[in-house]
Formats: C-alpha cells, structure tokens, sequence
C-alpha cells in the first residue's frame, strides 16, 4: 500500500473545507467544468458563498479574469439563491509574486490569498476572518490519518444535514386540513339547508364596528355558491397538504386561523360590503410557502420563482379581472400568511428575533387596520 503525501496546500484546503462544512455549516456547490476549485453556500452566514481555488494565479491580468470567471458564476448562483446580492469571499492558495494587487473592483467580492508556504493557523489574513478556525483541530498521526478522519466529518455532517432535511420534507399524515376541508363542506350544507345565514357571519365593515369580531373567523368558513366552495376546497386540499406537512398541525393551524383574521380586516376596511371564503386563509398558505421556500430557497429556490410566486401573481391578477372576486381580502391573507409564518418560525432556520419581529409587525398591522375600519 503507498504511503499517501499531502502538499501544505492539500492540507490548507482540507482544513478549509473541513471548517466551513463541519463549524460553519456550509454546503457544496456543484459547478460544472472547473478544476482544483471549490465553492461552497450557506445563505445566513455574512459570506453567503465561498470559494476556495488553487489554481495557480501568476500575474494581474490573470487575476482579473479569474474574478471576471467568479462573478459570471456567481450570477448564477444568485437566480438559484433568489438574492439581489451575494456576498462572496474568494480565497485564493496558489499566487504569484508578480499579483501586486488583490483588491475586486465587484461589488460584494472579497479576495484572500493564502501564503502557501504556512499552515492555516499562520495565515492571519483568514484567522483575522474566522478566528474559530484556529479550534478546529483534526487529530492525525500522518498524511492518510489527517485524510481519512477529514473526509469522515464531512461526510458525517453532510449526512446529519440530509437525514434533517429528509425529516423535514417528509410526508407527514394529513389531519388538520381534511379536518378544515369537512368543516367548510359542513357549514355550507347548513347554508344550504337554511341553518346558517350568511349575512350573520359574514365579514363586513359595520360587523367589525359593532365589535362583532367573530366574522373574522366565520367568514372564512362560509361560501357563496358551490363553485366557490369547489374552487377552495380544491386549493386547500392542495396547499394544504404540502405546508401542514413542512410546518406541522399546530403551526398549520396558527398560520391560517391569523391569515383568515388579518384579510377579513383588509377586505372589511376596503371592500366596503359583506364577503365570505376561505380563500384570504388559502392566500395565507401561499404566504407561509413562499416564506418557508424562501429560508430553503437553496432546494427550493427554482420552486418559488416558477411555481409560487406566478400563482401568487396568476391568482390575484384573476381576482383583478372578475367581478365580485374578493382581492383585498386576498392580499391580506397573503400579508398575514407571511407574517405567521415568521412568528412560528420555520425549523433550523428561524430565531428569536425573527419570531418577535413577526409578533410586533403583525400586531401593528392588526390594530393598523381595526383603526383605520372603527375611526
């Protein structure tokens, strides 16, 4: 068996790597056609992307049109992320002493270049930028060892993170929303049958000023006509399934229940008559999609672009074309979706502070609209 030898710069680019996947939690990037590079993605980090290349760089017109190569990438990059801008550090392990400048004349790219010739510890201009990264330590008794145990904690992380992914995305049993879909399809025989009148539990302006604030939930439950009921039982079967999956039943739940409330406000301080569906709560779903596709934008980046957002789009500009469509009411549930699912959080992405960003914007909006019906 040979005896494996690693060059200091083999070894600076494991602990790289090692690093930023295991420490920093960043993820691979696979682009085709390149050689001795590495481009790795983590959108909540500062440095929403990394590149680590050892190619070698001998002069400054090379230089140049290897950051020219980076930035087309990277425009790729930022479709697939769904990001304005994306900050990037370039780190570069193999230059030549006649490269007198490293400075990037793009926007949000920095370079970095390594002294191949020092350990990764000795490199203060990437320890000035990751401290922590002098801690991570990797026990090797030689070359094959340090090989061995770095390609092992990476795969292990990597595996970590699919198997938390895969837990995530499963397909959970559905209760809530057949549960939901039996209730509408309930309360409308009861319409049917003379029981229940729309006008008492309709959503309106007067109702909300005689302090009748249960039509902000009933009206969600109430429907004119059977193509209206067809129409959003289908597209709460249909979205539903997939969001009381991601989100789970009781997240579901707050989700709709807050986005039903805050487009019955909207359409009652705009609409100016009585309105009944529950398409403003289904409105709220595509908001909450659209947030949780946005923190998971890197598997489901393509998702919203070509599905969510043009039925987002699809939807409300139906709604503008056909009378006796309900688009406030719309707008409102999609406003309050977005909002809920802030303040519900979406799993190994959301923190403290996005929650209570979501309490304190969806409180304002709530009394914001209540104020503007009451006055």
């Amino acid at each position: 068996m040979g005896i494996l030898r690693m060059s200091n710069a083999d070894e600076v680019t494991m602990r790289l790597v090692h690093y930023f996947v295991t420490k920093e939690n960043y993820q691979p990037i696979v682009v085709n056609g390149l050689e001795n590079e590495i481009w790795l993605e983590n959108c909540d980090k500062h440095y929403e992307v990394i590149r680590i290349n050892s190619n070698y760089i001998h002069n400054n017109e090379q230089l140049d049109f290897d950051l020219f190569k980076a930035k087309t990438i990277i425009k790729q990059i930022k479709k697939k992320m769904l990001s304005m801008r994306c900050t990037t550090l370039n780190i570069l392990l193999n230059v030549g002493d006649n490269v007198s400048s490293f400075e990037s004349k793009y926007k949000n790219m920095e370079v970095v270049a390594l002294d191949s010739g020092k350990s990764l510890d000795e490199n203060e201009k990437i320890t000035s930028i990751f401290p922590e990264i002098k801690e991570d330590k990797i026990d090797s008794s030689d070359d094959m060892d340090f090989f061995i145990n770095v390609t092992q904690d990476i795969n292990e992380s990597t595996e970590k993170k699919n198997k938390l992914y895969e837990k995530i995305f499963k397909k959970k049993p559905i209760i809530v929303t057949y549960a939901l879909i039996a209730i509408n399809i309930f309360v409308y025989m009861l319409e049917i049958l003379g029981i229940v009148s729309i006008s008492d539990f309709a959503t309106s302006s007067y109702a909300i000023r005689s302090n009748h604030f249960w039509v902000l939930l009933t009206s969600a439950f109430l429907h004119a006509d059977i193509i209206h009921i067809f129409c959003n039982m289908y597209s709460l079967y249909v979205l539903g399934t997939q969001i009381e999956t991601v989100l789970g039943k009781v997240k579901f739940l707050i989700v709709y229940f807050i986005s039903a409330i805050v487009g019955a406000l909207l359409s009652g301080l705009l609409t100016g008559g009585a309105s009944v569906g529950a398409s403003g709560a289904i409105f709220g779903l595509l908001g909450a999609l659209l947030y949780f596709g946005y923190h998971y934008r890197l598997y489901l980046g393509n998702v919203i672009s070509n599905q969510i957002i043009p039925v987002i789009l699809l939807n409300l500009f139906i709604g503008f074309m056909l009378p006796g469509v309900d688009n406030f009411g719309h707008i409102g549930g999609l406003i309050g979706g977005v909002l809920a699912a802030m303040i519900v959080g979406v799993k190994e992405k959301s923190n403290k502070t996005d929650r209570i960003n979501g309490v304190v914007i969806l409180t304002i909006v709530v009394a914001f609209l209540y104020y503007m019906i009451v006055r």
